[in-house]
Formats: structure tokens, sequence, C-alpha cells
């Protein structure tokens, strides 16, 4: 078996472990920028070996610039991504930004907040239901 046999190849910016979803990129950060085992790797990922988290181990040492770039390139993206979604957040991110300014971040004053909510939800339903009035 060729060590290309266990990839597919979709496009230059798209290598994954064949039969799986999985990057080689994710493999790669995990390896590289993390410092995790492929033991640790494979843990993280349930549909992947051992064996895949090697090959793709050995797939970036046996062509460490190629790979190198390929990974540079999707951090780099991942960047700019996440830099324009700064620049414009969905209105949900927006509203919990707001509400972490307003009340702080403590997960069970949200909660309380939620359940608050929720509670009148409930209250003004049963006023529109409640035909006797």
């Amino acid at each position: 078996m060729k060590l290309e046999d266990y990839f597919d190849f979709f496009t230059p910016n798209d290598i994954r472990l064949k039969g799986t979803r999985v990057g080689i990129e994710n493999i790669l950060y995990e390896y590289i920028h993390r410092k995790l085992s492929p033991e640790e790797i494979e843990q993280q990922f349930r549909t992947i070996t051992l064996e895949q988290v090697y090959a793709t181990i050995l797939y970036y040492l046996s062509d460490r610039k190629t790979v190198g770039k390929y990974l540079a390139d999707w951090l780099e993206w991942g960047h700019q991504q996440r830099k324009a979604q700064d620049m414009n957040p969905h209105p949900g991110i927006i509203r919990l930004r707001e509400r972490i300014a307003k009340y702080g971040s403590d997960p069970e004053v949200h909660k309380a907040i939620r359940d608050r909510q929720k509670l009148a939800t409930i209250e003004n339903t049963k006023e529109v239901g409640d035909t006797s009035k």
C-alpha cells in the first residue's frame, strides 16, 4: 500500500483521510501545535484509526515543505474567517455579547435569565389560550 492510498485528494487545499471527513490539517494541528501523541489524537477522532494518524504524520514528514504550506494556508484561512466574523458578527453573537456585558459571564446567572424568560413565555401562552376572561 502506498502512503497516498490513505488519503482522498479532493482539491489541493482539501486532503482528507480516506473514507472520513477528517482533514489532514486537523490531525497535523493536534500533532504539531498541540503536541499530542498519535494515540491521543486517535482518541479525539472517533472515525479514524491509529494507523491513519501515523500515515498522516509520515505524509507530513515525507514532504514537510509542501504539507507545511498546506497547513499554514489552512491556519491563515481560519484566521481570516475569524477576522471576518469579528467584523460582521451574527445577531445572536451580538445579543450574547451584550448580555455578558450587562450580566457578566456566570453561567448560573444566564440560566436564571433563560428560566425567567421561559416562564414568561409559558404564562403568555396560557393567557392567550384562556377564553374565560
